[in-house]
């Protein structure tokens, strides 16, 4: 039987994207959709038919476009760009539609109208090397246009494109904001080569710029920015660049997106340092590289006494400012992505939300998403931690139909987690206070949560867990110390309410109800479901006499608990050290 024979020919492939689609997706998903209608109409589909370009396919943010000329391809790339630029010069930065284009020359194959091969891969891969608004061709294409073409090239180097065999050299070409092409622009750094973004989360950290005209100033700001550095680079769900490749843009003005293109990361933190009567004032941004959206933004104003523990107190103050907001970024990222698109990453984010909950209905689906991700990735130790958590929880909030069950696989995925990673402060912590509730070894527990803080104390969870463990080990004082750190780290956190109710009842072991009702009540304005809560406060206000009040709040505990029992609570918690919180309940009538 004679092979069918295949259909080859020699194209110019042009790639083009919308830059932030998932972005402009989610903040106006019918606005987008016209406006992108629109602008094909008006623009995409003129000028390819006017520089003789054959549209093969449109996805939902992309389109594959053929030409029988290098030198058509560009010009109709130019030109769309210089038409977006005008397009956008009356709409809202965070309405813009910004293409990404990428050109390529190379044997194709043809198949039923539409292109395959690497000729077509080449060119999707330049396209994701360019920025909103720019242009990235091919070293052949380049080739075949220099000369022809009135624009400018900048050598961007070998490129490594995904499952592309050889790296390939690219180019650069810009269009400004008046539309004409822009001149080479000369590199910050010896590379220019755009990096992929990281799987994980990724920042950088620039250099402060010294806004006082005081040298020893400089050397107090790049201090701090080391500081800062190594504090974010304990948390493992980071990836940061190391020191060296941040200070290489000191001194020089850049824009955010460059770098972020340069040096491979979604985030760029920046700032500046000026000294004025003694004091030294700190202001600090943190940036979307990608999308040039501000995420977070403050000013610290301190006095300049001893400078190594002001570098420190800023240090700590920026850090847990920024850390739980790039959390709260990834998730709602996670959120929007396309079910088909999740990675166990995802879902581990997509898992969080739903754990800050502590509802029974939020615990489940929890479970569910941290197991999704386990099975993607049988190697990640935090969806394992977490997922022991979720089964404690059950248990100790009486969520749990089996509840040996749920003992038991939280102290299996506790154990699972340690064995993946035995030295990340977040799965050591999250095994400590699993372990204190579960198991009740509390030389063992006080050890990994101490550990854990050890390795990270700038983590609102490190210090969540030891106050746990410290409170359940019947060493409240400790305890407090803890929760208070935590809350010092992380003053807006999603789980403050756990961390205050914490507080609630070591002061309710301490003797301290006024204390613990005034803990109590700020956890309930936090979470006013979260059953422990309401226990504390019915045994504070039972021990202080308030027996109204009391009698409100055990009835708050039995309606979130009907099956609540001051014994089964005390069998299924590791709660025999709370014996003033165990006496207050049943003033507060609680059933034995």
């Amino acid at each position: 039987m004679a092979k069918e024979r295949v259909e080859r020919r020699l194209a110019a492939v042009l790639a083009v994207d919308v830059a932030g689609y998932s972005r402009l997706m989610g903040t106006d998903e019918e606005g987008t959709l016209a406006q992108l209608k629109a602008c094909r109409r008006a623009l995409v589909d003129p000028k390819m038919a006017e520089h003789r370009g054959r549209i093969v396919k449109t996805t939902g943010d992309g389109i594959l476009v053929e030409f029988a000329s290098a030198v058509d391809a560009a010009r109709c790339a130019i030109d769309l760009q210089r038409g977006m630029v005008e397009q956008n010069a009356t709409v809202p930065p965070a309405q813009r539609i910004e293409f990404r284009i990428g050109i390529h020359v190379g044997d194709i194959i043809v198949d039923d109208n539409d292109i395959f091969g690497d000729g077509v891969n080449i060119a999707a891969r330049l396209e994701g090397l360019a920025e909103p608004g720019g242009v990235c061709i091919s070293d052949d294409a380049q080739r075949q246009i220099r000369g022809k073409v009135d624009t400018a090239f900048e050598d961007m180097g070998p490129q490594s494109l995904k499952n592309i065999a050889e790296p390939m050299r690219a180019w650069r070409l810009r269009v400004n904001a008046s539309g004409s092409v822009a001149a080479a622009i000369e590199p910050p750094i010896e590379s220019t080569q755009a990096l992929a973004l990281p799987d994980k989360p990724s920042i950088a950290v620039l250099p402060f710029e010294n806004m006082s005209g005081d040298p020893e100033q400089e050397y107090f700001a790049d201090g701090m920015v080391e500081e800062i550095i190594t504090a974010l680079s304990r948390f493992k769900w980071l990836f940061v660049i190391a020191r060296n490749s941040s200070f290489t843009f000191k001194g020089k003005a850049v824009d955010v997106k460059e770098v972020g293109r340069r040096l491979g990361v979604r985030y760029v933190l920046e700032g500046s340092v000026r000294k004025a009567s003694g004091r030294v004032r700190i202001t600090g941004q943190l940036i979307d590289a990608v999308t040039g959206a501000h995420i977070w933004a403050d000013r610290f104003e301190r006095d300049l006494t001893d400078v190594f523990a002001l570098q420190d107190e800023i240090t700590a103050a920026v850090v847990s400012a920024i850390e739980p907001r790039l959390l709260q970024t990834e998730i709602v990222k996670a959120t929007r992505r396309r079910p088909e698109n999740l990675t166990a990453y995802d879902f581990y984010l997509r898992a969080m939300p739903q754990f800050y909950l502590s509802t029974r209905e939020g615990l489940a689906e929890a479970l569910r998403l941290f197991h999704r991700a386990l099975e993607l990735d049988p190697g990640f130790a935090w969806a394992a931690s977490l997922a022991g958590v979720c089964h404690m929880l059950n248990v100790v909030l009486g969520y749990a139909n089996d509840p040996q069950f749920d003992r038991k696989e939280a102290v299996r995925l506790a154990h699972l987690a340690l064995s993946i990673d035995d030295d990340d402060p977040e799965t050591l912590a999250r095994a400590s206070v699993t372990s204190a509730f579960m198991v009740g070894d509390s030389e063992g527990e006080i050890e990994m949560a101490d550990r854990a803080v050890a390795l990270n104390p700038n983590s609102f969870n490190t210090w969540n867990c030891r106050g746990q463990v410290y409170r359940i080990a019947g060493l409240p004082e400790e305890a407090i110390r803890s929760f208070e750190r935590a809350t010092r780290v992380s003053p807006v956190d999603p789980r403050l309410h756990m961390t205050l109710t914490g507080i609630g009842m070591a002061s309710i072991e301490l003797g301290r109800f006024d204390e613990a009702i005034v803990a109590g009540k700020k956890a309930l304005r936090q979470n006013s479901t979260y059953p422990a809560t309401c226990r504390c406060l019915a045994s504070a206000f039972a021990h202080l006499g308030r027996d109204a009040e009391a009698h409100d709040a055990a009835v708050r505990v039995l309606e979130i608990d009907p099956a609540f029992t001051i014994s089964a609570w005390i069998a299924r918690g590791g709660q025999s050290n709370a014996k003033l919180l165990i006496e207050g309940l049943r003033k507060a009538g609680l059933p034995e």
